[in-house]
């Protein structure tokens, strides 16, 4: 992991295969059953070819191209509708880091991608992101 920088706030670098996918955690420390729900811990990932593309036996064409992904996701089943893409590792560590600052900055709304709206979640969200109620901007 050593090959990382320093994630933005309130991110933790969970894993890091050298040379390989990277996972990013958000607030590991109040994911924690405890205080909120570990299975809606966000975590953002970095890998080469698409996540949800892998099936056994069978590469996804991205992986055969070498382009690298980031995708976030708020729990399991539950991510941004888009990947975003790049054309190496480097370049999608840094799209990653950039996504990771517009999450905790409250940029990046959950509100948008959930079917079934879960406002204790989301409201969760809010306190521990920039987007908290009561937040001066000016």
């Amino acid at each position: 992991m050593s090959d990382l920088p320093e994630p933005p706030s309130g991110w933790t670098v969970w894993n890091a295969e050298p040379d390989g996918r990277i996972i990013l955690a958000f607030r590991p420390d109040v994911f924690n059953s405890a205080d909120h729900p570990p299975e809606c811990l966000p975590t953002l990932y970095v890998s080469q070819g698409r996540r949800n593309d892998r099936r056994p036996g069978v590469a996804p064409p991205e992986a055969a191209s070498g382009d690298w992904f980031v995708r976030l996701y708020f729990e399991p089943d539950v991510s941004l509708p888009e990947d975003r893409r790049f054309d190496d590792r480097d370049a999608a560590v840094d799209g990653a880091y950039e996504l990771a600052r517009e999450f905790a900055t409250g940029d990046v709304d959950p509100r948008d991608v959930y079917q079934v709206p879960r406002e204790d979640y989301f409201d969760a969200l809010d306190e521990l992101t920039g987007d908290a109620p009561g937040r001066d901007d000016a």
